[in-house]
């Protein structure tokens, strides 16, 4: 049996940010979700049960949690940052998928979240 691809995951972590085109976002700022999918290879992780063969989780957020303390006006822009952020601290990456989202955005309309989806692949 051959792994084909393995991804490290953080799912919804949660933050209260100053991202956003209105004075009032910035000065307030907003709750935004932000989940993560890490092509890493955790073949020698699966064989060692030692944690020096993968990604620390603590570490991506710890890269995700500065990024987002960052104030930017477009979350298009914050989740361009996070991935080039996240491929320098980790320079195995094979791909990056980021979805970043506001929750209750001020644009009138009842809904969850409005935000950004990307996917990057890197090649090594």
């Amino acid at each position: 049996m051959t792994l084909s691809s393995s991804f490290i995951i953080l799912r919804d972590l949660r933050f209260h940010a100053r991202h956003g085109v209105a004075p009032q976002e910035t000065a307030v700022g907003a709750d935004f979700i932000v989940s993560l999918r890490l092509g890493y290879d955790v073949s020698r992780a699966m064989l060692t049960d030692d944690v020096a063969h993968t990604l620390s989780y603590a570490d991506a957020y710890e890269v995700v949690r500065r990024e987002m303390a960052q104030p930017s006006r477009l979350v298009e822009h914050v989740a361009g940052r996070i991935a080039s952020a996240l491929q320098a601290a980790f320079p195995a990456l094979t791909s990056i998928d980021i979805v970043l989202t506001k929750v209750n955005p001020p644009m009138g309309a009842d809904c969850l979240g409005a935000g950004v989806e990307a996917h990057w692949e890197i090649k090594n």
